[in-house]
C-alpha cells in the first residue's frame, strides 16, 4: 500500500486513524522507555556522557528499524499473523485500536514508576487479549506463531543470562595478563560501539514488530484477516524509525539508572561483555523471526556478567521486582486489551 493510499484510507476509516496514532505513539513510548536500556550500561561506566548515547542510540535506532526492514521481516510478520482478528472488519479495527490503547496505558503508569518493563510484551498481550474478546475465547489466538514468543522468553532468559556469564569469563581469561590500564581504555571504546549495535538491534526487533501493527490494520482496512507474505513499504520503515529516533532522543535516564546503574555495578570490560551478549541475542531472534524484548535480554545478560563475578553483586531486590513486573505484564495489559476491545465493539 502507497502512502497516499494509506491516508486515503485513514480519511475514511477513523477507526484505522486512531488505531494508526496510537501505534505511533506507542513506538514513540517505545523509543523513549525501551530504547534507553540499549545505552544504560556504557552510560553507567560513564564511557560516553548520557546526552551523547541518547543521540547515539536515535541514530542507530533508525539505521536498525531501516536496514533490517529492508532485509528481513520475519519478526513483523509473526506480529501480523500472531492472532486472529477475522470476522467484521470494523469490529476487528475497533479491537486493533483497543489493544493499542491497552500498551499507552501500561506503558504509561511503567514510565510513572520507574519500571523497565517491555513494550514487546504490553504489545503481544494487548493484541493477544484484544483478539480473544474479539473471537470470544482463544480460538482468536495463532498458537504456531505465538509459540515463537515462548521461544523468545526462553532465549532471552537462559541465552541472556548464559552469554553474558561466558563471555565476561573468557574476557577474563584473554585479557588476564595485560596491563589494567590499557585494557580499560579499550573496553570503554568498547562500549560505545557495543551501545550503538545495541541500539541497532533495539531498533531491528522492536521496529518490526510495530510494522507488522501497522500492516495488521491496513489488511484490516481492506477486509484481509488471513495475512500470507507481504513487503514492508519504504515510507512505513521511515515512519517508524524516525519516531522511534525522535522518543530515544527525548531520554529515559530513569530507566538508564535502574537497569545499568542500580542492578549490577559494571566495569568497562563487564559492560563490553553485556552488549555483545545482548545484541547477538536479539540479532540472532530477529533473523529467525522470534520477537523478544529488548530491556528482558538486556537485563539477564547484566544478571549473567554480574554473576560470574560474584552471585552477592547482583542486587536481587532490583531482579525480583523487575522479573514480577515481566510477569505481570502478560496478564495485566492483555486483561485490559480484552476489556477494552469489549467496550470498544459494544460501543460501536
Amino acid at each position: 500500500m502507497g502512502f497516499t493510499e494509506y491516508l486515503s484510507e485513514l480519511s475514511s476509516n477513523y477507526f484505522l486513524l486512531i488505531t494508526s496514532i496510537l501505534t505511533l505513539l506507542v513506538v514513540l513510548i517505545n523509543g523513549w522507555t525501551d530504547a534507553p536500556n540499549a545505552i544504560a550500561t556504557c552510560v553507567s561506566t560513564r564511557a560516553i556522557s548520557p546526552k551523547k548515547a541518547i543521540a547515539m542510540a536515535a541514530v542507530f535506532n533508525f539505521l536498525g528499524v531501516l536496514l533490517m526492514s529492508l532485509i528481513n521481516n520475519k519478526v513483523a510478520f509473526t506480529i501480523a499473523n500472531m492472532v486472529d482478528f477475522g470476522g467484521d472488519a470494523t469490529y476487528a479495527l475497533a479491537a486493533l485500536c483497543a489493544a493499542m490503547v491497552s500498551i499507552v496505558l501500561w506503558a504509561t503508569l511503567a514510565w510513572v514508576f520507574g519500571i523497565p518493563t517491555s513494550e514487546s510484551h504490553a504489545l503481544i498481550a494487548g493484541i493477544s487479549g484484544a483478539a480473544i474478546a474479539l473471537q470470544g475465547g482463544l480460538s482468536g489466538i495463532n498458537g504456531s506463531e505465538w509459540m515463537k514468543v515462548v521461544y523468545g522468553l526462553l532465549i532471552s532468559t537462559f541465552l541472556g543470562f548464559g552469554l553474558g556469564y561466558g563471555l565476561v569469563k573468557l574476557i577474563e581469561i584473554i585479557f588476564k595478563k595485560f596491563d589494567r590500564r590499557k585494557t580499560t581504555k579499550f573496553f570503554r571504546k568498547g562500549q560505545i560501539f557495543g551501545g550503538a549495535g545495541m541500539a541497532f538491534v533495539h531498533g531491528a526487533q522492536d521496529g518490526q514488530k510495530f510494522i507488522g501493527v501497522f500492516l495488521l490494520g491496513a489488511f484490516l482496512s481492506k477486509g484481509v484477516s488471513d495475512i500470507g507474505e507481504f513487503s514492508i513499504p519504504l515510507w512505513l520503515m521511515v515512519l517508524c524509525s524516525a519516531v522511534m529516533a525522535l522518543g530515544t532522543s527525548i531520554g529515559g535516564y530513569r530507566i538508564i539508572k535502574t537497569v545499568g546503574m542500580d542492578m549490577v555495578k559494571l566495569e568497562e570490560y563487564q559492560g563490553f561483555a553485556t552488549d555483545v551478549a545482548a545484541s547477538s541475542c536479539i540479532l540472532f531472534s530477529t533473523l529467525f523471526g522470534i520477537p523478544v524484548s529488548t530491556t528482558h535480554v538486556k537485563s539477564t545478560a547484566i544478571m549473567g556478567v554480574g554473576a560470574a563475578r560474584k552471585l552477592s553483586g547482583v542486587r536481587w531486590d532490583i531482579v525480583r521486582d523487575m522479573v514480577l513486573t515481566w510477569i505481570l505484564t502478560f496478564p495485566g495489559c492483555g486483561i485490559i486489551g480484552f476489556f477494552m476491545a469489549k467496550l470498544f465493539i459494544a460501543i460501536i
